[in-house]
């Protein structure tokens, strides 16, 4: 080996190492996460809403409570407080007293068909052993087109994917740092125009070929929008800071821990330990939680997804205009030799 190749192998060398093993260490977490979180879904304390006043129904929920802690019983005050909890998607199940005297549960599957099944199955074994009949009403179904309940998770999925290789392969492009707060502009509008274009793309697919939510296409298409765009984002920032190195966060924090912690394949309930309350901050979490509530819940508890994607999409924004600003500025070209066109690749681009 001649002494440029030896020279070319210690350069490229120590590099390709350090990525081998970043790769490794995010292999083994994406393995960890997946199989840690699913391996054996567990229910517990799924809410459960009951009127306090309702001595029936409340005693069968004590007697539940008393022997496993799958249910967890939510008092209200009265029934229309406890359907509003329902519809707003607080509980999965209202149980309450039926005009046969015997009790009456009031499900919205479209929530989460695996917690509804759960509440369900106790129930059904617990008014089984008394010899109370236990009627079953499901308020929210889910679409027949879609049994499990797993469309908003895969599509969801579908568009966080999108967005952050829209960003990923316009960071390898063109470069993960723009030079100018311009062509920060530049990109964030053209990562605009991208994820006006998914978010079509998607909700065609999920209405009018596969004929899932045929009637909801502007609705998902302008959901799938704003997730793609906060994913896109939120890529963009971190790999505006961190290079291209930052796109292993970007799938730590979107797809290993992401994904299992959206709440999308299993109710969050199901779910071990801080992945349980992931849904409520994570963009894919978000997004699941914002198609359920516009597709099935007419925009109850649409507020909080929405507006959370909203702030993850500014604040990705603001962080790549700022890399630029920071990162971009210290290697601007300073004369006439190194000056670069507009279309040369930005910082840390190939």
């Amino acid at each position: 080996m001649d002494k440029e190749s030896r020279g070319t192998a210690r350069d490229w060398a120590p590099r390709s190492i350090g990525l081998l093993l970043g790769t490794l260490v995010l292999a083994t977490a994406f393995i960890a996460a997946y199989v840690g979180a699913l391996h054996q879904p567990t229910p517990r304390d799924l809410p459960i809403g009951v009127v306090s006043s309702d001595q029936r129904a409340q005693a069968t929920l004590d007697a539940v409570r008393a022997q496993t802690t799958i249910l967890k019983p939510i008092g209200y005050d009265d029934p229309a407080a406890a359907e509003h909890a329902l519809l707003s998607r607080a509980v999965y199940a209202v149980l309450s007293t039926g005009e046969d005297n015997g009790l009456l549960l009031t499900v919205a599957s479209a929530s989460g068909p695996s917690a509804t099944s759960a509440i369900k199955e106790v129930l059904g074994t617990a008014t089984t052993r008394t010899g109370t009949s236990l009627r079953i009403v499901d308020k929210v179904p889910v679409t027949p087109a879609d049994p499990r309940g797993v469309v908003p998770f895969y599509l969801n999925v579908g568009y966080v994917l999108g967005g952050y290789l829209a960003s990923t392969v316009l960071g390898i492009s063109a470069g993960t740092t723009p030079r100018t707060a311009r062509r920060a502009g530049l990109r964030i509008a053209a990562l605009a125009v991208y994820s006006v274009l998914l978010g079509i793309a998607g909700a065609v697919v999920v209405g009018p070929v596969l004929d899932i939510w045929h009637g909801d296409v502007p609705t998902i298409a302008a959901i799938g929008a704003l997730a793609v765009f906060a994913a896109a984002m939120f890529a963009s920032a971190i790999q505006g800071w961190l290079g291209v190195a930052g796109t292993a966060l970007v799938i730590l924090l979107l797809v290993v821990l992401g994904n299992p912690g959206s709440g999308g394949i299993y109710a969050p309930e199901f779910l071990p330990g801080v992945l349980r309350g992931m849904h409520r901050w994570n963009i894919p979490g978000l997004a699941n939680d914002l198609t359920k509530a516009a597709v099935y819940f007419d925009w109850r508890s649409a507020g909080w997804p929405a507006s959370a994607l909203g702030i993850w999409a500014v604040l990705g924004g603001l962080g790549l205009v700022s890399a630029s600003l920071v990162r971009g500025r210290r290697t601007a070209p300073s004369g006439p030799a190194t000056t670069r066109t507009a279309l040369s690749p930005d910082r840390d681009g190939g």
